[in-house]
Parts: C-alpha cells; structure tokens; sequence
C-alpha cells in the first residue's frame, strides 16, 4: 500500500507516479459500460502486450489522436496507408503487427456490437449473473477462468493481441472486477 499526504491508501503498483495514481484513483477498477471506453481499452490494453501499463498510460493521449479518438468506425476503416502513417508515430508503439491489429479488433469489435447489441452486453455475457466481480481474497491473478473464456472466444472471433493476461488487466481497467486491495481507499 502507499500513502498519499490527504491519508488515501492506494495499491501497491501505482507507486508516486501521479499519472499512474491519477489512473488509479479515477479509472482503474470502476465500472464500465460506454462501448466508446471499451473499445479505448481494448486498443490501449493490447497495445500494452509485453509492455508495462505506464509505458502506455504515458501515450495515451497520442493514442486518442493516431486512432481517431478511439472511434471505432474510423478505425475500422483504416488502410495500409494508415498502418504506415502510424509506422512513423513517435507518439506510440510503433509495432506494426499492433498497429494492424487495431484495426483488426476494431472491425470485430463492430460485429460483436451487431450481434450482441452492445460489446458491453457480450463482455459481461461471461460475468456470473451479468455482473462484476469484487475480489475478496486479498490476493491478484494474472488471470482467471473468465479471462480464459472471454480470450478464447474471441481469438476464435479473429481478434489480435487479447490473450488471458492481457484480457485479465482489460478486465480490471474496465471496473469487471475489483482487485483493489482490501485496505485500498478506492476499493
């Protein structure tokens, strides 16, 4: 746990960094159900693949500006023209297998909204009473069978970059469950 000077205690992994306190105290494990948010986290979070979370965190804003303020339509409409743009991007990861998948995840992320209504309503099809998840052990997996469930089904869906570690953080960013630490002040 750290301390901040107002008595706050914070989890462990948001250290001092302020960006990475910021994000901790106001986005990381509250819920989210806006198909925009999620479809900025799935390019955020597997974009973060082998990478740590604040490597991207940093260039979070030069995200929103290379993949059209996370507007998924736009995205899926990219070209090979796009994908060498962003090639030349220093403001983010210039992996083009990435960048590429982006654009792969944003053209499935519009059919599983066509299939299931919203991608809120498909992500949450796999939460036990369509719900989120409070962790009350006290102790963080890297993964679970949830994770495992939701990755492989959308493997199989032609989505990139979404194993179950990565879809287990995605989950957590996004409030699907709560790993705050049990004495967190944001749990």
């Amino acid at each position: 746990m750290t301390t901040s000077s107002t008595s706050q205690t914070r989890c462990t992994w948001c250290g001092t960094d302020p960006l990475y306190m910021k994000y901790h105290d106001e986005e990381w494990g509250r819920e989210v159900h806006d198909d925009s948010v999620l479809f900025e986290f799935l390019i955020l979070e597997s974009a973060q693949a082998g990478l740590s979370w604040i490597t991207i965190l940093r260039r979070r804003e030069n995200y929103r500006k290379a993949f059209c303020d996370f507007d998924v339509k736009q995205v899926a409409a990219m070209t090979p023209d796009d994908v060498e743009r962003l090639m030349q991007d220093a403001g983010i990861i210039r992996n083009r297998l990435k960048i590429k998948s982006a654009i792969t995840n944003a053209r499935q992320f519009i059919e599983v909204q066509q299939e299931f209504g919203s991608f809120n309503q498909y992500l949450y099809s796999f939460m036990p009473g369509n719900q989120p998840y409070v962790n009350q052990t006290g102790s963080t997996p890297v993964r679970t069978e949830i994770s495992d469930a939701i990755s492989k089904d959308m493997k199989k869906r032609g989505f990139k970059f979404f194993g179950t570690t990565i879809c287990y953080a995605y989950m957590q960013a996004t409030g699907m469950v709560n790993d705050h630490a049990l004495n967190c002040s944001f749990r």
